[in-house]
């Protein structure tokens, strides 16, 4: 490469030179090879970051623990097993006959052997009516109590004998028995127990102090970390797998605050209940569920996060209960349709749907169509997001909700109150399914509306306060029919704005049209309380009145 001095150049026989020397000799600012390659290696180098791919740094795999002896070692003292006893009810008679192939050998036999043991002044299922065969025999006595056994997993949390467990472990138990590693028993009492979570705590009574173990931070979490998961499955014992984190944040419809850890580490009946450690020998997940068709593991296992069972544990041991904030509201999803409406963006958020009259949502001035986009300082991606960071706020205190309405963000406050055991929601309507008279068809929507009168209020057995249009008939294979809407369901808003008449929903259409919006928004009172449904719009040849 050669470089040459930037001088100002004029035109000399038809060449480029400088104009005090017609001949230069080419100037070459480095003349050694090496120094002139290390330059071009350095460049290479500079311009690194500025080239796409240049400058990023490979994905490097730490190596995999040589082995888990020591950590296991340490752990396996804190894991116990429980099991559980509890009285069923005495059977009346046998059991149904177990289902065989038609035609097999063993069908007959048992289709025998269930009629001579068949209970007197019976019948056999399926049998004709007539004369009973055994009639006037001596009747069976009844069967005594049977004792029921179930077997779970557990871990000591405080010396003093403190051990959490999961709830559908002990639910139903008269008796709970712990089995600590050295195959000491003992008694448990129950302290409380959480259905919502699943999370149960225990205490029994110990001569000497218990090995304990901590909870973790699982927001430090992170898929494809090592993880150990120990319990008692299928009645084993303590039993050590390894995994890996396989995803955060899963929601498998158990209750309203699913949140779950699932990991591959091999967790089979009776894992429930005991600890998914880290590499630092932290909980960081109870172990709770699993995804199979064969009651075995195939590597699909689920822990509750270890943020949320210590709030509950928390709870659990200084009140008995667990106790959850609460805003008093009923949300649903947001789907493109229904931010597309309200003018936002993306979908996101938790849509109010519903207010509990009195509550905290009530007395902070949320509406109704207000979709939650922050609690808290906290962004609400989705719907799913809401109730479990509501419920982890602490009850009393004030906090910031914003919430998107009319077009733009609003910031509010609302006091945080807390959940009561069975919270109001909104009531239902149901409504029929006949034609009205006088009714009002939507043809681009696929309804037939007609305003709440005495008749309709009586056809469709409507509550004396409702207000609104009450849905008469919903075309077959409509938009309006797709998401569910019946006759007898009543539009109580549209975009967010009261309507009483059919007259005042036509207007509001017309609004919508005249935005240029592809979907129209209304809030549907149904026979499972009030939902916001949007509906696309299409082009609409004007409302026509049906004759009486």
């Amino acid at each position: 490469m050669f470089w040459y001095h930037a001088t100002p150049y004029s035109k000399y026989s038809g060449g480029l030179v400088p104009p005090f020397d017609r001949n230069p000799p080419p100037m070459r600012l480095f003349r050694s090879k090496i120094v002139r390659a290390s330059l071009i290696v350095l460049a290479a180098l500079f311009a690194a970051p500025l080239l796409p791919g240049l400058g990023a740094r490979p994905a490097i795999a730490r190596t995999a623990p040589e082995s888990f002896a020591d950590l296991a070692a340490k752990l396996l003292p804190s894991v116990v097993n429980i099991s559980t006893s509890a009285n069923a009810p005495a059977r009346a008679g046998l059991p149904e006959m177990p289902g065989l192939p038609p035609g097999s050998p063993f069908e007959q036999f048992f289709k025998d052997f269930m009629e001579r043991n068949r209970p007197p002044g019976t019948r056999p299922p399926g049998s004709a009516p007539g004369p009973n065969p055994r009639e006037g025999q001596p009747q069976r006595p009844e069967q005594p109590e049977r004792r029921t056994q179930s077997l779970g997993s557990g871990f000591i949390i405080d010396p003093s004998g403190l051990i959490v467990t999961n709830n559908h472990v002990i639910d139903g138990a008269d008796e709970i028995t712990v089995t600590l590693p050295d195959n000491t028993t003992l008694k448990a009492t129950l302290v409380g127990r959480d259905e919502r979570v699943d999370v149960a705590l225990l205490q029994v009574k110990s001569e000497k102090p218990l090995p304990a173990v901590p909870f973790a931070d699982s927001s430090g979490a992170r898929v494809g970390d090592w993880v150990l998961a120990i319990g008692n499955p299928f009645g084993l014992g303590g039993t050590v797998t390894a995994g890996i984190v396989s995803a955060l944040q899963r929601d498998i419809r158990s209750g309203p605050y699913d949140d779950f850890i699932q990991t591959d580490a091999s967790i089979n009946q009776g894992n429930s209940g005991g600890p998914l450690f880290n590499m630092n020998g932290e909980v960081i997940g109870i172990n709770t569920a699993i995804f199979s068709r064969s009651g075995g593991s195939i590597g699909i296992g689920f822990a509750v996060p270890a943020n949320l069972a210590k709030i509950v544990v928390a709870q659990l041991r200084e009140f008995g209960h667990a106790r959850r904030g609460w805003l008093g509201v009923r949300i649903q999803q947001v789907t493109p349709d229904i931010a597309e409406s309200v003018g936002l963006r993306e979908p996101g958020g938790a849509m109010i749907a519903g207010i509990n009259e009195g509550g905290p949502a009530d007395q902070a001035k949320i509406r109704p169509g207000d979709i939650v986009i922050r609690f808290n300082n906290q962004d609400v991606k989705e719907m799913r997001n809401l109730p479990r960071i509501v419920a982890e706020t602490a009850i009393g205190q004030e906090v910031p909700v914003t919430v998107w309405r009319d077009g733009k963000e609003h910031t509010l406050k609302a006091m945080v109150g807390e959940l009561p055991d069975e919270p109001k929601v909104a009531t239902a309507t149901p409504g029929g399914r006949e034609g009205t008279a006088g009714a009002v068809e939507l043809g681009g929507l696929g309804l037939q509306i007609a305003p709440i009168s005495g008749p309709t209020r009586d056809k469709y057995r409507l509550a004396d306060d409702q207000k609104g249009v009450v849905i008469t008939e919903v075309t077959p294979g409509s938009a309006a029919a797709e998401r569910g809407l019946k006759a007898g369901d009543v539009i109580v808003e549209v975009q967010q704005e009261p309507v009483n008449t059919p007259a005042e929903l036509q207007k509001r259409l017309e609004t919508v049209r005249k935005q240029s919006r592809r979907s129209v928004l209304m809030l549907i009172q149904s026979q499972d309380g009030r939902h916001w449904v949007p509906l696309p719009l299409t082009a609409e040849p004007g409302p026509q009145r049906r004759p009486g």
